[in-house]
């Protein structure tokens, strides 16, 4: 199962309190102070790994905690610092103060991490308060407590390049064409409920990330149908694959097909519009549909490339053009 967002509370371990004690040996009645510090309470880190690909774990489990701080001891000796908690997190992660609402970190490479909550300092022991004018002080400081914090963790996908479309356009099936991926496909709309992440492999040497996005309706940017849970994994990609089908089957016009997504990214994002867009006319297989790619090439005013996912047809010649994009930058 994929799971996109998640919500937790997260608690650092406590600082030690620390010790109150005195010198005791044979022949010194009346040693000094040897109380020792109370050791630091653990952080909670968050990590990015790779071979993460979801925030399912989370929700599952919303609480965690660090270990707390051993208090001090006599002789000096500090308290053992509580274990830190290092909490594993697909990359591509947004992490949020939820209470605030900050944005704190976005975690896109392997081994990076953020301290989220800091553990509690140790307190000091009786020793620390020795002066000239207290030789026997008999007090010592309690530990801190750790941070205590509610976050928001929203992933958005890592991808070079992401299929988009209306729904039931083919990219499910174009998806599987292109990689190894086996995302579900059926005829029905919205088949597609997560996104999908496959590689495409050009030859021994050319290689990069290809995404089918859910499919978008209008007012998908106020959250209708799948809404914006989806349009935000577009963000992280480099080229937009806009697939639109052209075959009379279709229960849109090409042309309106092609708008009612461009319109949805635009209101989601006005920065994402530009994003270099590749348009494909998709199921050419059937008899009919050059009419409907020749009626979207007029309306978008550049190349559309023709295809057809079932059939693998053209298939190749897109993903080439994906390349040459990616390649551009």
């Amino acid at each position: 199962m994929f799971l996109d967002r998640a919500i937790i509370k997260i608690k650092a371990g406590n600082g030690g309190h620390g010790c109150v004690s005195f010198r005791r040996e044979k022949f010194v009645p009346h040693g000094g102070p040897n109380g020792g510090d109370g050791g630091k309470g653990g952080d909670v880190l968050l990590v990015g790994r790779s071979h993460i690909a979801t925030l399912l774990d989370f929700s599952r489990r919303p609480e965690y905690a660090a270990g707390n701080g051993q208090p001090g001891s006599g002789s000096h000796r500090t308290g053992k610092s509580g274990d830190p908690l290092a909490l594993e997190i697909p990359l591509g992660t947004t992490v949020f103060d939820d209470t605030t609402g900050l944005a704190l970190r976005d975690i896109t490479e392997d081994g990076q991490s953020i301290t989220v909550a800091e553990g509690g300092r140790g307190g000091k022991g009786n020793a620390r308060f020795k002066s000239s004018i207290n030789q026997t002080p008999r007090i010592a400081e309690e530990g801190d407590p750790g941070q205590s914090r509610v976050l928001r963790l929203e992933l958005r996908l890592i991808a070079d390049a992401g299929i988009i479309g209306l729904p039931n356009a083919g990219k499910s099936t174009l998806l599987g064409r292109a990689s190894a991926a086996r995302p579900r496909v059926s005829e029905h709309p919205f088949t597609t409920l997560i996104p999908n992440l496959g590689i495409v492999e050009l030859d021994a040497y050319t290689r990069f990330v290809l995404a089918d996005m859910p499919g978008l309706i209008a007012g998908a940017h106020t959250g209708k149908g799948l809404g914006d849970e989806f349009l935000r994994h577009i963000e992280r990609t480099r080229v937009l694959l806009h697939l639109v089908d052209v075959s009379p089957l279709a229960d849109t016009d090409p042309a309106d097909a092609f708008d009612t997504v461009r319109e949805e990214i635009r209101l989601y994002s006005p920065t994402l519009i530009e994003r270099p867009t590749i348009v494909a006319a998709n199921k050419l297989d059937l008899e009919g549909a050059e009419d409907g790619a020749r009626r979207l090439e007029e309306h978008v005013g550049c190349e559309v490339v023709r295809l057809s996912a079932i059939a693998g047809t053209g298939v190749s010649r897109l993903l080439g053009k994906v390349h040459e994009v990616l390649t551009r930058g």
